[in-house]
């Protein structure tokens, strides 16, 4: 769960400050899941293919008064507003833009998170990617040997 939260966080979280999900995903790669409410920018088919189809991503939609669906990222965003956005008075979007930019960077990357165990979302998600990895190399035979 911890490699699917840490790319939901990514790529949303890039996605709001304004990259589009095809910057989002040539610049980072693909997460596993991605999570949406089920506004018409989301549910488009041009979107869902882009997302699903062309990427090989899952697509997961918020049911309609569902708070579980989506309370990973609810908390993320809720993280930044009180960690981040109340404490600074931005003077322009550039500034917020940075700002955010940087928070996000300290919350995957140095604030522990009870649910990983005190890890960050990076230390979680890239440990068990690289396991992932290993077990794909040791399963896999090699060609021509």
């Amino acid at each position: 769960m911890a490699a699917r939260i840490a790319g939901i966080v990514i790529v949303l979280a890039l996605v709001a400050s304004s990259l589009t999900a095809k910057e989002a995903i040539a610049k980072f790669d693909c997460p596993q899941i991605f999570n949406t409410d089920q506004g018409c920018q989301f549910t488009d088919g041009e979107f869902v293919k882009l997302i699903r189809d062309t990427h090989g991503i899952a697509l997961s939609m918020d049911g309609k008064g569902c708070w579980r669906d989506n309370v990973f990222v609810e908390r993320f965003w809720r993280s930044i507003k009180y960690e981040e956005v109340y404490l600074h008075a931005y003077e322009s979007g550039s500034q917020a833009r940075a700002g955010i930019g940087k928070y996000i960077t300290f919350y995957n990357g140095a604030r522990p998170h009870s649910a990983l165990d005190g890890r960050t979302p990076d230390a979680a998600y890239f440990t068990t990617l690289a396991a992932d990895r290993a077990v794909l190399l040791a399963e896999t035979p090699l060609i021509g040997a």
